[in-house]
Order: C-alpha cells, then structure tokens, then sequence
C-alpha cells in the first residue's frame, strides 16, 4: 500500500509504514519477536543484524509516526522518559537548558536529580510568555524544552515565536507534543527541531503500552539519536511497537471523541458552584484559547479543575465511579488524578504552588465514553465536596 504525497492525516495514520508481510500477504504488521537473524553469509544480510540496532515491526511503528508528525526520521525506546533521556544525550558537559517551568513532574526529576550531576545546567521559564524564554538564554544554552499545553496547567507556548527565538540564538527547540498528539499539532511545521511523546498516551491510546519516540527531520539529530538508540539499547519491544501501531490506526476517531468530551467537561464544570477554576485551552475565558484556535486542530481531552483544597479533591477523587483513580492519560477510558501527589510529587511543594497546581486541583484525561455519564459521574462526585 503506497501513500500518495498528499495522503490526509488519518490516512497516513492507518498506512504510512504499513506494508503488507511479503511472505504471507497479512495487511497487518508481524510481531517479529526474535533477538537475532540469521545471515546468508559474512557480511551478507537482509538489513537486519541484532535486534537491538533493528527490528521490522519497530522500524514500522517509527516511520508511522514520523509520517504523523511530518518527521524525517523516528526513533522509538522503551518509556516517554528514555526518548527525553535520548534527546537530552545531546548536550555536553557545561551546557544549558531552557525548559518550560510547569513540565512534567517525571521531566523535572530526569533534569534536576539526574543530568545536573552531570555539569548540565536547567532554567525553568514561563514559556507563554516568549521575552522570558529571550531573557534566560545564555552563551551556553544548548536546547529549548517546551512542552505545550503543559501538564497540567494546560498553558500554551507559541511555538513558531519561540522557533524564531531559538534559531536566532542557534538554539535546539525540543517539543514533547504528548498533551496535544500530532492530530492536534505538528510542532516540526510550526519551526521545531525536535518532537518527544510518551507513546503510553494518545498514540496507544488503550492502556497498555508503556513507550516513547523521538521524531526529527534534522540530518545531524536523527544520526545521533540512531547511534544512542542503539549504543543505550533503550529500545521499544517488538510487542509494544505491535501495540502503539494498533492504537495509531484508530488515533483520528479517537482524538475526535476526546475533544468533544473534553470541551463538554470544561463547559460542565465551568458552570459548577463548588468548582473554583477550569483549566482547558477551548474554554473562551482560557488565556491562550485565541493561540489555542491558530495552533492547535482542537483542544484536546486533557483538563484540570480547582475545588480548593486536598480534602475537597480527596473526597472527589473517593466519590467518582466511572472513572479511574490512576496516572497516565490518553486512553479510551477517562482517568481522573491529583497532580500534586501523583504526577507532580516529585516537584518541590513550594514551586508547584507558584506553578498554580495546588493541593486542590484535580487532572481529567477525558476518555471516550458517552458524555451524559461522565457528566454524571462528576455531578454525583461534586455533591460530597
């Protein structure tokens, strides 16, 4: 099956990559489950040497989602954190990284208790705002860490403002896009160098998967980030590749449904009186919600609301039934969390207050069931607060 040039974008998701078994005709990809291959003779071989260093059902996953994101090249390894741990190879001692002040928990953690000890240096900005992100460059800054919308402030960085920012200063713009997946933005054709998701969300999207993948059209980026692949060994397994490439087929029908059920959540709890604050880019009241509309194809299924204490957001978090008390987001089923407990934990507790997650803010990763029941699990939940 062969892609026109011009393939849209839930096509390229169910073919770029896909290439039905020569050996049997199976439209689906093998799960080549082996750890080696035999070859003809010396130096004589199919492209496949070791498992590590290549895998067929791998290699296909990552042409997949390179396609999605516009990439020339994927790379795909065993968790979201290695493929950012991978990217992050990339700088040298006595280097210096802006990144997004309001990242991942997992994001800081990496950064500030691992990679600092190896003299890397991190300045975490508000990354909405890009005079801030000018103002923390300096003559050693290697790489620009942004992550939009953030987890779980839902802020938006403008991403082909600070492109411009970064390329003037020769400096590297690395995007984690897992909030947003490549159905809802395309950080590489908005200026970036560098797009990172945790394939365990969105791209998966059932639950089952753990995962991460680095895309790049960058020539000298995608011969580094082959070599550590393979030099690290941080590989995805043929299995989970199988996996993600399952869950990328249904991707558009998917992100479809989580933006409708994430927009009427936000407008729900919006209009409750025991709910502070919402935070969701769709809402009109959102502060980035015009920069929402010209750079997102959507707003998603990920929002936060406030209820204004840890005890409020115990109870609630106690009181729902349909949806799941757990981390991870992105999949069919809603999951509901407590960012400062859960996801956030390791992020000091002054700086997340100063960041607004507060002991009473509540994340939704809205699934997609139907939404007069997620509705009226909240209503009934909301009740206790």
């Amino acid at each position: 099956m062969r892609l026109t040039p011009h393939a849209r974008f839930s096509t390229v998701c169910i073919h770029a990559g896909q290439v039905p078994d020569p050996s049997t005709g199976a439209i689906i990809t093998p799960i080549f489950q082996t750890s080696t291959y035999v070859q003809e003779e010396l130096g004589k071989h199919k492209g496949y040497e070791y498992a590590r260093t290549q895998n067929p059902t791998r290699n296909a996953l990552e042409q997949n989602i390179a396609a999605m994101e516009g990439g020339a090249r994927g790379f795909a390894f065993a968790s979201g954190m290695a493929a950012i741990g991978a990217v992050a190879s990339w700088l040298k001692a006595g280097d210096h990284v802006v990144v997004t002040d309001a990242t991942y928990g997992g994001t800081y953690r990496l950064f500030e208790h691992v990679l600092t000890r190896y003299n890397l240096g991190f300045s975490y900005v508000d990354t909405s705002q890009p005079e801030l992100i000018e103002s923390a460059i300096r003559a050693n800054t290697r790489m620009l860490f942004v992550e939009t919308p953030t987890n779980p402030t839902m802020k938006l960085t403008d991403l082909p403002r600070v492109a411009e920012i970064a390329r003037a200063r020769s400096v590297m713009l690395v995007v984690d896009n897992t909030f947003a997946s490549p159905y809802l933005q395309r950080p590489l054709a908005l200026g970036a160098d560098i797009v990172v998701h945790s394939t365990t969300k969105y791209l998966n999207g059932h639950s089952d998967s753990v995962g991460g993948i680095v895309v790049t059209s960058r020539e000298d980026a995608a011969e580094w980030l082959g070599f550590v692949q393979n030099a690290a060994g941080a590989i995805l397994s043929p299995f989970d590749s199988w996996l993600v490439l399952r869950g990328t087929k249904t991707l558009s029908v998917r992100m479809a449904q989580h933006n409708a059920n994430g927009l009427a959540l936000a407008a729900f709890l919006a209009s409750h009186p025991k709910v502070q604050r919402v935070l969701y880019p769709g809402l009109p009241s959102h502060p980035h919600h015009a920069l929402a509309r010209q750079q997102m194809h959507g707003f998603g299924g990920m929002l936060a609301l406030d209820v204004g204490s840890r005890d409020a957001a115990a109870r609630l978090l106690k009181a729902v039934k349909l949806m799941a008390l757990a981390e991870s987001l992105g999949g069919v089923e809603t999951l509901i969390s407590h960012p400062a407990t859960m996801t956030h934990a390791s992020v000091p507790a002054e700086r997340r207050t100063a960041l607004g997650i507060t002991d009473g803010l509540v994340r939704i990763s809205a699934g997609i069931e139907d939404i007069e029941d997620l509705k009226e699990d909240l209503s009934q939940a909301l009740e206790v607060v």
